[in-house]
């Protein structure tokens, strides 16, 4: 088992999410964004979820919007991420 790096995911976020029209006041805003729309991935090691599996294993918050760039969305999902023991901290 290969483990997970959470900086290749952020950095995979931040490259997938650049593209957004900031400042972001819901989810559906990142998607035309997207490189591959909600089929888009993010793989490190042995973690591969697709963007809508990283939002309800991230626990995404409505509360955090708006968001006003892409590291500051990556920076939420890792941390979410973590949270919930699909990444290491």
């Amino acid at each position: 088992m290969s483990e997970p790096d959470p900086e290749a995911i952020r950095a995979q976020l931040i490259d997938a999410f650049e593209g957004a029209d900031y400042p972001v006041s819901n989810p559906m805003e990142f998607l035309p964004a997207l490189p591959n729309g909600p089929a888009t991935t993010f793989e490190s090691g042995d973690f591969s979820m697709s963007i809508m599996e990283l939002q309800n294993a991230a626990d995404g918050d409505e509360d955090r919007y708006p968001y006003q760039s892409p590291e500051e969305v990556a920076d939420d999902i890792v941390a979410g991420l973590q949270d919930a023991g699909e990444l290491p901290s």
